[in-house]
């Protein structure tokens, strides 16, 4: 996208000046609005902080609360409540998907929010954020590109900030604003259920790999989330508050030295790059909840490190602070939360509020502290100033040209974990053999977060299978046979090379959380199938942390880590009959 002109002079008046007047025309209790289509904080040519000033001094203390609350999308039963209830920000968490889950239908889904937000007093457009941590993944057709960790692998900034301005494309494209990521989390113990979504385990390469991300959000007007502050990556493993979880939803017990060491540093490099919202995780840090830490919150990450947007919670995160819900808001805006994902009971939000403002539980100036950073962030990310993208913008979404991104990152993320001189393989050999429960499995190479929070199953998103990608890249003369289980029909002679293409079924969150993370007793049935019928054997894992394959590492010729590369299998193709090099390295510690 062009910047040489401004969003004005790209778009003429704003999408919700148009709207503020319609609001007038049709809803004659605000036609006393009319007077504020020309108001200070419409005027984008004023500076964002004197916008802000306007904005809030005619802003209730009602309007004020409204900005602080995030809300599943499904909650909101009648439209009319935005305007009502002054909501500031709605999310889809994962599955949130319209019906049709198609680009067009995400679009009127938001824009018809958009116009429920414009029939408020003051029209202050809403935020709305989704999960699309690898690619804008919640839309069928959407480019799905590879997790985080992968990512990791590639240590290429330049790429991960083109990935992410596409990312950043296919969620401006349906209307929404706002990414909850990139993550930050470095991470400590790969049986974390959320391990694929961090760049890896070097605080480093972390910190700059997420600005890279950042950059590329930024780039298209859509606002990023810094996740999960802070140490998230360092629970201890039996810590869960949440009985379905092991690590997940944790306790971190390191001391503050290593926490600014290790785990502060991605925060500050991105909170310099600009970042507008941070995500306080489900986390304590040495028995304190993080939603209620005063320390961190607001002397470290706001007075300390200056951040000047706004912390967010994380799903249903302010209740982990107490059985009380009116303490547990209290407790956490005083501690310096801005905006709480409620998710879903807006109403009893807004009276608890109310009440603790009231009584003086929550100061005023706390209360303007909040809102004044949730509306910078809106000004700054031009909310107020721009009309939604165009329509044709939707045909972009996994456009070829954004699909043969994917596909180089994928080829970039691939690590040689063992090999005897046999990779690249030749494209000319004369008989191959493939298997494995991820071979042909769009669904396993996504991975979570893939349309569904705990991802899907099969073929059935666009996109080019690992098996696919192989048939495509051997010569046309090469035989090649492909059984999901690894059994063949007899044979004199064995297979040149058996491709065993084996990993771990999508999960996410804490259901992804696993003691002793391997291959399944039916994946090695496969291997061992193969095994027998093949002069060489070749492991491709697909998973999304390093797995336990020291028991049998050493009966196979070769082994790579694919990680969850997405919807451009062909990329590993690529890389495995040596048209692109092999170039990634650990993200993290692989034992083998």
């Amino acid at each position: 996208m062009s910047h040489s002109k401004t969003k004005n002079e790209r778009f003429g008046r704003s999408f919700f000046e148009d709207n503020l007047v319609a609001s007038v025309t049709h809803y004659p209790s605000f036609r006393n609005a009319a007077l504020l289509v020309n108001a200070p904080y419409r005027d984008a040519s004023l500076s964002i902080d004197a916008r802000v000033d306007d904005l809030l001094g005619r802003m209730t203390t009602k309007e004020k609360i409204g900005q602080m609350a995030l809300v599943e999308k499904n909650s909101v039963i009648d439209t009319s409540d935005i305007a009502r209830y002054g909501i500031g920000a709605l999310l889809s968490g994962g599955g949130g998907n319209p019906d049709p889950n198609t680009p067009e239908a995400w679009r009127e889904m938001v824009e018809n929010f958009q116009r429920a937000a414009q029939r408020s007093r003051l029209g202050i457009p809403l935020l709305y954020g989704v999960d699309a941590v690898h690619g804008n993944a919640n839309v069928l057709g959407a480019t799905i590109f590879p997790h985080a960790l992968g990512l990791g692998a590639a240590h290429n900034a330049d790429l991960v900030r083109r990935m992410s301005e596409i990312t950043a494309q296919e969620i401006a494209a349906t209307g929404v604003n706002w990414s909850f990521s990139p993550t930050v989390d470095v991470v400590d113990d790969v049986r974390w259920g959320r391990t694929y979504e961090t760049f890896g385990s070097d605080s480093a390469l972390v910190s700059n790999l997420s600005v890279a991300y950042l950059k590329g959000l930024q780039s298209q007007s859509v606002m990023g989330t810094a996740k999960h502050y802070l140490g998230t990556g360092a629970m201890a493993w039996g810590s869960s508050t949440n009985p379905s979880f092991r690590i997940d939803q944790g306790a971190t017990f390191i001391d503050e030295a290593a926490m600014r060491a290790i785990h502060l540093p991605p925060f500050v490099a991105v909170i310099d790059a600009g970042i507008q919202s941070v995500m306080v995780g489900h986390v304590s840090w040495n028995g304190v909840e993080l939603v209620a830490s005063h320390y961190l919150l607001t002397d470290v990450l706001k007075r300390e490190l200056g951040f000047e947007g706004f912390v967010v919670s994380d799903w249903n995160g302010v209740d982990e602070i107490s059985n009380d819900a009116s303490l547990a808001v209290v407790t956490a805006i005083n501690a310096g939360v801005d905006m709480v994902m409620l998710p879903f009971d807006y109403k009893t939000f807004t009276s608890d509020m109310k009440y603790a403002i009231d009584s003086g539980a929550i100061s005023h100036n706390r209360l303007n502290d909040a809102a004044r950073r949730i509306l910078r962030a809106k000004f700054s990310t031009g909310l107020f100033d721009t009309k939604l993208i165009d329509s044709p913008a939707i045909n972009t979404i996994g456009s070829a040209e954004h699909r043969a991104v994917a596909r180089e990152a994928v080829q970039q993320s691939m690590v040689i974990l063992k090999d005897t001189n046999i990779l690249p393989l030749n494209k000319n050999l004369s008989h191959i053999v493939v298997a494995g429960s991820s071979a042909n499995n769009l669904g396993r190479q996504s991975g979570g977060w893939t349309v569904e929070w705990q991802g899907i199953d099969g073929n059935w998103i666009p996109g080019t299978t690992i098996l696919d990608g192989i048939k495509n890249a051997i010569d046309e003369q090469t035989t090649i046979e492909y059984s999901d289980t690894g059994f063949f029909s007899p044979r004199n002679e064995r297979a040149d090379v058996g491709i065993v293409i084996v990993g771990e079924s999508p999960y996410a969150e804490g259901v992804g959380d696993n003691e002793h993370p391997e291959l399944s007793a039916e994946d090695l049935r496969t291997i061992a199938n193969v095994k027998v019928i093949s002069k060489k054997i070749v492991i491709i894992i697909v998973s999304g942390r390093p797995l336990d394959i020291r028991p049998y590492v050493d009966t196979w010729d070769a082994v790579i880590a694919a990680w969850l590369p997405g919807s451009e299998g062909a990329g590993i193709a690529d890389v495995l009959f040596g048209d692109v090099p092999f170039s990634g390295t650990l993200p993290v510690e692989w034992g083998m």
